[in-house]
């Protein structure tokens, strides 16, 4: 017999508890099912150093958010980035001791049963089911909206799609996040004359031209919290670490020191004390970095459970082993392995998951095809958009894709080299997101709201996907639930102006 609940709403992550809240605060009866055994997803999995833009945009539980972090550690709004993460957690957890909410954890939904259009109920791995009246997918991946047969977008669209200046395939062009010139991509042949094996980090298939969509997704990895105190957990050589793996990372190394270039340990992990209590959230920097740039993360967004958690594992590791590859590989410089060194797990962060977090940084995954696509003109632009239920302000902000490579006709012979592609960072007013962008079209689902994976283009999403974005439009999504309820309607005919309203009284900024 299926557990029943007004709201139920998928994933724990930002956007999900900041539903479930809403939801509970409006009057429903909500069912809050995580994957996980955590809630939070990356606010509380290892991105403290939270990206924000604009600041006058944020309202809601974004604000909120903030105001809690800054009287928890005594300082004013905005002192600090982001808490530590057990701390965003331990929020979190706050906000959902509420007697309207259930939270049921370890509940990965695997199916979805409709009639005439609606999500009746869920069920998970195990065989539980839960139903209810209206569905919120909070998940990073989408899953729901995938089981619902909602259509979605994966990757990066062609130009044409719609326009977009910025879509498809990306110039291989000079930057912080490129690797330099002349680094081979063959393992047996340092010098890129010889073809054969590729070197591991690398994804091997063809380059589509410039502008041509491919269904690219950028660059996942884990976002690892670091301290320098003395209770640190010292990096460990993982059983398993293949120094093979590393080779690019030594070639890159031998290529800066013929260069005369000296890299610090801070460029290539962002080492700073960014959190509160000396701790720092370790970033993905520089051409060499904690992301993984095999194309693991296109494969990711449509891949079963079993092979998720092997693509999963191959990101942890590599956040493991590169951490020990900086701090002890004799061809890193030794400026940088004294400086790692330094550094280590915090020992009161993460103590179910080895100190290294719970969560996997999934940028991007399934984007919905809804009511309403958003793309780089509606940001660009800033078009006005009457259904406004949100701002955003953030740039375009597109991590790279892939690390590849190609022959380059230099004298007397042409070269392999390996290219990083995909970065893309282009600034943006605020802009409006407006509530069609979060539901499906009417034929495709009547209950079912997305504030994670919403309707919109590659692009677009790489300035939405923002978390402090998901804490707002998670809100947007508890209350449009309720009232949809309330008034027997599908969720794309919920009252707007009416949902405007509320939103306005709960401190949502809709316009500057």
């Amino acid at each position: 017999m299926s557990t029943p609940a007004e709201v139920v709403v998928y994933a724990a992550t930002s956007a999900g508890v900041c539903a479930a809240v809403a939801a509970a605060d409006a009057g429903a009866d909500v069912l809050l099912l995580e994957p996980g055994r955590h809630v939070g997803g990356m606010t509380s999995g290892g991105l403290g150093y939270t990206d924000v833009g604009d600041v006058r945009v944020l309202g809601g539980p974004a604000a909120r958010f903030r105001r809690e972090v800054a009287e928890h550690y005594g300082v004013s709004v905005g002192h600090y980035a982001g808490p530590e993460p057990r701390v965003a957690e331990a929020i979190f957890q706050r906000w959902l001791d509420h007697p309207r909410i259930r939270l049921v954890t370890d509940s990965a939904v695997r199916s979805a049963r409709l009639r005439d259009g609606r999500i009746v109920e869920v069920a998970t791995g195990d065989g539980r089911t839960f139903a209810g009246g209206v569905f919120v997918d909070a998940s990073y991946e989408g899953d729901l909206l995938a089981l619902a047969g909602v259509p979605y977008a994966v990757g990066r669209e062609d130009r044409a799609s719609y326009g977009e200046r910025w879509a498809g395939r990306q110039e291989l062009l000079p930057g912080r996040h490129t690797m330099p010139p002349f680094i081979s991509p063959f393992s047996d042949d340092p010098a890129g004359h010889r073809e054969g094996p590729v070197l591991p980090q690398l994804r091997t298939g063809p380059l589509v031209p410039v502008g041509t969509g491919d269904g690219g997704v950028m660059a996942y990895g884990y976002r690892v919290c670091l301290t320098t105190d003395a209770d640190r957990i010292p990096f460990s050589r993982r059983d398993g670490y293949d120094e093979a793996h590393w080779e690019l990372g030594r070639r890159l190394f031998h290529h800066w020191r013929r260069q005369g270039f000296e890299p610090t340990a801070g460029a290539l992990l962002g080492l700073e004390a960014n959190l509160p209590n000396g701790k720092c959230d370790g970033n993905s920097l520089g051409p060499f970095s904690l992301n993984v740039l095999d194309g693991s993360a296109w494969e990711y967004p449509d891949a079963d459970p079993v092979r998720r958690e092997e693509l999963r594992l191959r990101h942890l590791h590599h956040a493991q082993d590169l951490l020990w590859f900086l701090a002890n590989d004799p061809a890193v410089p030794a400026n940088v392995r004294r400086e790692l060194r330094r550094w280590g797990l915090p020992a009161d962060e993460f103590p179910d998951t080895g100190h290294l977090p719970h969560q996997l940084y999934v940028r991007e995954a399934r984007r919905m095809l809804g009511e309403y696509v958003l793309t780089e003109h509606d940001l660009l632009g800033a078009r006005p958009q009457h259904d406004v239920v949100a701002l955003g302000s953030y740039h375009l902000d597109v991590r790279e894709v892939q690390r590849t490579w190609r022959w380059v006709p230099e004298h007397p012979r042409p070269v392999a080299m390996v290219f990083t592609e995909g970065y893309l960072s282009v600034p943006t007013p605020p802009y409006p997101i407006p509530y069609r962008a979060l539901v499906p079209r009417y034929a495709d689902c009547l209950n079912l709201i997305v504030p994670v994976c919403v309707s919109a283009s590659h692009v677009a999403f790489s300035s939405i996907r923002m978390e402090v974005q998901y804490q707002m439009l998670g809100h947007v999504a508890g209350l449009a639930a309720t009232l949809a309820l309330r008034d027997g309607r599908p969720v794309q005919s919920v009252d707007t102006p009416l949902l405007q309203r509320h939103l306005r009284d709960a401190g949502q900024i809709l316009g500057l």
